[in-house]
């Protein structure tokens, strides 16, 4: 066991976990945040994705350890209240069904939109591309990732 310090959505926070326990379980068993999802354990299917020093990756695949000095953002951090453009987009897109994947999916576009404002269909087709979603939502979710952008730009 060690102590891992990092910033946790805007907050310095220490953990103390072993060094190669994944963030995933970092963040939902030892922090009690758990938007992020278990899915695959693989990295494939983008339910536990965050973002870590600003770009969308898959919690399950990264330990404790490489996270140390860095910023993590969990779903949790993007908006208390549901007023990120991308939370509010995917309402008024009527993204979400079962939910399962949904945070994940928000995450990895959080990090689409922060490397390109303004993405093509190409472009978020290309990023999401890691993101499993059960429910097929896939047209509504990239209308969602333009809606954001456009309330983004405006």
């Amino acid at each position: 066991m060690a102590r891992h310090a990092f910033t946790l959505n805007g907050q310095p926070r220490e953990v103390e976990a072993p060094d190669d326990m994944p963030l995933l379980w970092v963040l939902r068993d030892l922090v009690g945040l758990t938007g992020a999802k278990y899915g695959c354990g693989e990295g494939v299917c983008g339910s536990c994705t965050v973002l870590v020093d600003g770009a969308a990756v898959p919690s399950c695949q990264l330990s404790v350890t490489e996270v140390r000095g860095s910023a993590v953002t969990t779903i949790e951090g993007l908006s208390a209240d549901g007023s990120h453009p991308l939370q509010r987009a995917w309402m008024a897109e009527d993204v979400p069904q079962c939910g399962y994947c949904q945070a994940g999916q928000i995450m990895g576009a959080a990090g689409l939109l922060a490397a390109k404002p303004q993405p093509t269909d190409a472009d978020i087709d290309a990023a999401m591309a890691g993101h499993v979603c059960r429910c097929g939502t896939y047209v509504r979710i990239r209308a969602a990732i333009h809606r954001a952008a456009q309330e983004a730009r405006a």
